[in-house]
């Protein structure tokens, strides 16, 4: 219970901190604008479902946002977080990746950039992109419209490896 409290204030503390002039409350602003373009209505629900991802780099999955979400919101179901998860990636302002086994994982980040994934623990980290446009060009068929660049790096985090080494 006491677990429950805790998580209860501390994303409570997480979405009423977000002042205007921080990069999460920039893109949760842009993500809610986006909602509101698509024709969807800003309820409370969806609202906290882009505040929380909006500034995630873990990539988190809809599970995972909707247990977070459920101290602070009890009435919530998962259906509204993953509609809302799947709302935001249909108006192209997160991208859903299938980074290892398991369920699809929500990336807010929309920039073209790649990532490393942990075998041990699944951890996700973004990487920066390199830009080789002669040699990626030389590899795709004539003819195709590339739409996007992606490579994942597979191994053991830092924390797995020290883990493992012991």
């Amino acid at each position: 219970m006491a677990k429950a409290a805790s998580s209860k204030s501390s994303l409570a503390r997480r979405i009423a901190v977000r002042g205007a002039t921080t990069p999460a409350s920039r893109t949760s602003s842009a993500m809610l604008e986006g909602l509101r373009r698509a024709g969807l209505k800003l309820t409370s629900q969806r609202i906290a479902v882009v505040r929380e991802i909006a500034d995630d780099c873990s990539h988190p999955t809809a599970q995972e946002l909707f247990e977070r979400l459920q101290p602070l919101l009890p009435t919530m179901s998962f259906a509204t977080v993953y509609n809302t998860l799947d709302a935001l990636a249909s108006a192209g302002l997160c991208t859903p990746r299938s980074l290892s086994p398991g369920a699809t994982r929500f990336d807010p980040n929309t920039a073209p950039h790649h990532h490393a994934v942990c075998d041990g623990c699944g951890l996700v980290i973004d990487l920066p992109t390199t830009s080789r446009p002669a040699a990626r060009a030389a590899l795709v068929p004539q003819g195709f419209a590339v739409r996007a660049v992606e490579q994942i790096v597979r191994g053991r985090c830092a924390a797995c490896s020290a883990d493992r080494a012991h």
